[in-house]
This record gives C-alpha cells, structure tokens and sequence, in this order.
C-alpha cells in the first residue's frame, strides 16, 4: 500500500483551487476528507482499495491545506463556507453516486452534509468523529471538555501558530506518533510530507482558521434530522481527543448504521489500522459481512 500511481489535479471550485489527489475512474465517485493537521495523504491506504472497487477516488486538500487557496482570513472557513467547498467538488465531479468518507474535521464536514444535504451523497463514511447531537450530548457529562481543551487553545492570535510551527513542526509529527501503536505507518517521511505541509507561508494560521472560525461562526441548530443514508462508522477507540462514549448512542440519529470499534487504536485510524478499516470499508461497500474487530466496551465500564 502506498501513494505510488497517485495523480494530482488541480480544479476551481467554490471561487477557489483545490489540490486533489485522485486514482481510478468511471461515474462512482469516493470522496475523501481529511481532518487536522492531516493532508490528502492521510488516505494513502484506502485510495488503492477504492479504485480497485471500480470507484473514481478524490482526495482533495481541503481550504487552507496543501496546494490548494489557504486564505488569511478566518471569516474564509466559516463552517457553511467548507461545506459549499465540498458540495462545489461533488458537483464539479459529476458523478452518479456519491461516497463520503471523512475522518476528523473531514467528517465534521461529512456530518453536516448528511444532515442537510443528503441528496448529494449516497454512503456515508465517518471514522472517529461523533455525531453532532452525540457530542453536545456528552461534551460535558464525559469529561470531553477536558479532551477539547486545544480547541480553546487555538483561538489565541499566534501563540499556537509559534507552538506547533517550532523546531521544523516537529509537534506536528508528535501528534501523529504520540499514542500510536503501530509506529509503521508513521514512517519520519509521512511525517515529513506533514510537518511541510505546516511550515508552508501561511499554512498553521490557514489550518487553524478553521477552529476559531468554528468558534465565531458555529451554525445554531435546534434539532438534527434523522438521518437516512446508509452509514459507516469507525472508531478507534485509544483516542486522545474524543471518548468513545461520544459514539455511543448514535444509532437512535441513523436509520441504517453500522458500527465498528477498533480495539486500541488511536484518533488516526485509516493511517494506523489500514488492514482493518480496509477490510470494513471493502465488505462495507460490496454487501460482505462486516467484520467485528472488537466488543464495543465503554472504558471505566
């Protein structure tokens, strides 16, 4: 598995250029979304799975990543704003059957569109992010706050721009390795293609508009539709950031969910665990059993 045969496009949408990395073809779209402080390339192991299942894969470098716009202001990350950019690629592709697969803030944005814009996606794909009335449910009542706390921490003007850009982004590579079991996946050149990714002109504060943007302009909902899209979801449940009791409770929001926990494995599930979230995605995705890697424990239970 690796990023061998990859190509990089380049492609306006949205009043932007995005960066996308694509392999496959034909009229089945796989979309992928990255999160923080990852790239594209967070989905080296599944784009191969992917186009060998017959679908065109797109890996873009979301706004303020990469290759692609990384507008200064925070005001250009307004959450509604990253949820046009991937509507605008949805539509810029043209396929007749969307999957959205998104892992971190690539599946925040995933969420969102499921919620209000399920007629652009077929099946949805979520690893290690809960569902929205699942996290505010529990922010509080678990403890998570107390795992949140970065995102106060990234509303400071510079400060965490200097923290994580010192020493060659050396904290960026941290991030990944720190807590991670299978260290293999995580070799010093993905983790270069990461801490550069970091130390571009502009880059932190672009990768960190989207926190305080998040903060300024989170959208007010007072109730969340059920969902009816067919649903994966993945959780590696060694986290740093997010409790898995935050997952628990989710099937009450999705009418046809599928759950998966994957015993200690960290928040970077699809780059620690690829085997296995392969081998979920594949069977998943062809009508397969779905393996069961592990019994959904809640820790201190």
């Amino acid at each position: 598995m690796g990023w061998d045969g990859i190509e990089i496009v380049k492609l306006a949408a949205n009043g932007i250029e995005f960066e996308i990395s694509t392999l496959g073809e034909g009229d089945r779209l796989a979309l992928c979304l990255h999160g923080f402080p990852e790239l594209a390339y967070s989905w080296r192991f599944q784009m191969p799975l992917l186009a060998k299942l017959g679908y065109r894969v797109w890996a873009p470098n979301l706004r303020g990543y990469g290759g692609t716009t990384s507008p200064p202001a925070v005001e250009a990350y307004k959450p509604t704003t990253l949820v046009a950019d991937v509507l605008a690629l949805i539509e810029a592709a043209g396929a007749r059957e969307t999957v959205l697969i998104g892992h971190d803030w690539g599946a925040i944005l995933a969420w969102m569109i499921a919620l209000d814009h399920p007629d652009r996606i077929s099946r949805l794909v979520i690893l290690n992010v809960p569902h929205p009335a699942r996290f505010d449910a529990e922010f509080w009542r678990t403890g998570q706050f107390l795992r949140s706390w970065y995102m106060l921490f990234f509303q400071l003007p510079g400060l965490p721009e200097f923290v994580l850009g010192r020493a060659g982004a050396k904290a960026i590579g941290n991030a990944f390795r720190n807590g991670t079991k299978h260290l293999e996946h995580f070799t010093d050149a993905d983790m270069a293609v990461y801490e550069q990714n970091a130390l571009r002109p502009g880059g932190l504060t672009a990768m960190l508009n989207w926190y305080r943007a998040l903060f300024r302009y989170r959208p007010k909902r007072s109730q969340y539709p059920i969902i009816e899209t067919p649903t994966l979801m993945i959780w590696g449940d060694a986290d740093f950031a997010l409790d898995i009791r935050t997952a628990l409770g989710t099937e009450i929001h999705i009418r046809d969910l599928t759950f998966r926990r994957l015993e200690g494995i960290s928040h970077w599930a699809q780059q620690e665990a690829p085997e296995e979230v392969n081998a979920l995605l594949e069977a998943w995705l062809t009508g397969a059993p779905v393996p069961e890697f592990g019994e959904i424990r809640v820790p201190g239970h």
